[in-house]
């Protein structure tokens, strides 16, 4: 079953589907919500996310002690 307006019992639709100028086209009934059933969503930190905060934590370390090895260098 069609959930669209009848076109032969619509107001206003001109042969072919158009709408005289001035006419408003009849609304089309909306559906919302899911189709499908969500899936359960896990309440922990992904181990590729564990890694990656923790090669980011070393990096910025690695960098900050070239920084501060570089500054000694140049003060000294």
């Amino acid at each position: 079953m069609s959930m669209d307006p009848d076109p032969a019992e619509t107001p206003d639709l001109e042969p072919g589907g158009g709408v005289p100028p001035g006419s408003t086209p009849p609304d089309t009934p909306q559906t919302s919500g899911l189709s499908a059933e969500e899936p359960a969503t896990r309440h922990r930190f992904p181990p590729t996310g564990v890694l990656a905060v923790v090669l980011t934590i070393a990096l910025v370390a690695a960098f900050l002690v070239v920084a501060v090895a570089l500054v000694i260098t140049i003060v000294s």
